[in-house]
């Protein structure tokens, strides 16, 4: 991964594919899509939010197990271990954000 953007973060988050995955894509004349035109603030509440949506969803999913609602165990891991990532994934681009503003904040002017 050349580095960690919100928008690869939110591509990770949406598919569950590989940054190798997603680049080989991006690279792919047949997918060539334009970029949205949204501020980074509102990327990166949109990423927060799914990455709630997937956690909420994988509580759900280990309540529906709990209580014998689902006896699908592969299903519910694989939702536990996505949100897992995803949230990791979350951290990671906090900790950038914040490296990045103490650089910012050590700079003269």
């Amino acid at each position: 991964m050349d580095g960690l953007t919100i928008k690869s973060a939110e591509s990770l988050i949406k598919s569950g594919n590989t940054s190798s995955e997603i680049q080989s894509k991006k690279n792919s004349p047949l997918n060539a899509k334009e970029s949205g035109d949204g501020s980074f603030a509102n990327s990166l509440n949109d990423a927060i939010t799914k990455v709630n949506d997937m956690q909420v969803n994988s509580n759900q999913m280990m309540e529906k197990l709990a209580t014998g609602e689902t006896k699908n165990i592969p299903e519910v891991m694989v939702a536990a271990e996505k949100a897992d990532i995803a949230l990791k994934l979350m951290v990671q681009v906090r900790n950038k954000m914040i490296d990045a503003y103490q650089e910012i904040m050590k700079m003269q002017v």
